[in-house]
């Protein structure tokens, strides 16, 4: 129960990483907020949540758009009282090589996965700096910041977090904020799912542990880095990715 008494909000919960880290706060005792673009997803890991005798509330919306994200954490702190933890989980991909990607698969995934990011870690820190009892930030990058072909958009918008989530390290220190980056490696989630399988089997051959990870591995690294034990850690990328990025 190292969460009793914590609030998280955990962006893109509605299936994955994210459903996999709101279920595992609950768990260990936080008041849970699941957001997710998609309703019925949010309030399905909701509805888990309170079976198993959690405490959780939906708010869909989609983390573009900044009034409904200020709103999401006004309402957080009306139904639990503050916002301890911070996951930004949401991300999106919409590949495609260089000459064929268009501005609008350019704009979409640096608004979903860069600003979108940005926007509820700004709302969010206001939050834990208002309650002023410190506070965790987790950002989302990948192992795609190492250049992926038919991912500039992708790469560059999970680069920026890593840039931005460094510099929010700096500035919220004072406030005892700490704010890291879980950059996860080949994940068995919906995203996953969609790659043809020859290329699945061409990445298993890549990664040294010859897996991939379960959204509870990746939960638990964002459990870690939310919790008293990880006071002292702010401004870190942890790659969480079977040890594919030690051979490029």
């Amino acid at each position: 129960m190292r969460f009793e008494g914590k609030v998280a909000l955990v962006t893109g919960a509605g299936s994955g990483i994210g459903e996999a880290t709101a279920r595992r706060f609950a768990r260990e005792g936080a008041a849970v907020v699941v957001n997710d673009v998609n309703r019925a997803g949010a309030e399905r890991v909701v509805a888990a949540i309170k079976g198993e005798g959690g405490k959780a509330m939906a708010v869909p919306c989609s983390i573009t758009d900044k009034a409904a994200v200020d709103a999401m954490i006004r309402e957080t702190v009306s139904a639990f009282g503050g916002l301890d933890i911070l996951v930004n989980n949401a991300g999106i991909n919409r590949d495609a090589m260089l000459k064929k990607m268009t501005e609008a698969q350019w704009d979409e995934v640096i608004g979903v996965n860069l600003k979108g990011t940005f926007l509820c870690a700004q709302a969010g820190a206001l939050a834990m700096i208002d309650r002023g009892r410190g506070g965790r930030i987790i950002n989302t990058s990948s192992i795609g910041v190492v250049g992926n072909p038919g991912q500039t958009n992708y790469s560059a918008s999970k680069a920026g977090v890593i840039g931005m989530s460094r510099t929010l390290a700096l500035e919220l220190a004072r406030h005892a904020i700490t704010v890291n980056v879980v950059a996860p490696g080949g994940t068995e989630t919906q995203m996953l799912s969609g790659v043809p399988e020859e290329i699945r089997e061409g990445i298993l051959k890549k990664i040294p542990l010859r897996r991939f990870a379960q959204p509870d591995e990746i939960a638990a690294v964002h459990a870690f880095l939310a919790s008293d034990e990880a006071a002292y850690v702010t401004g870190q990328v942890l790659f969480v990715d079977g040890g594919i990025t030690l051979g490029l």
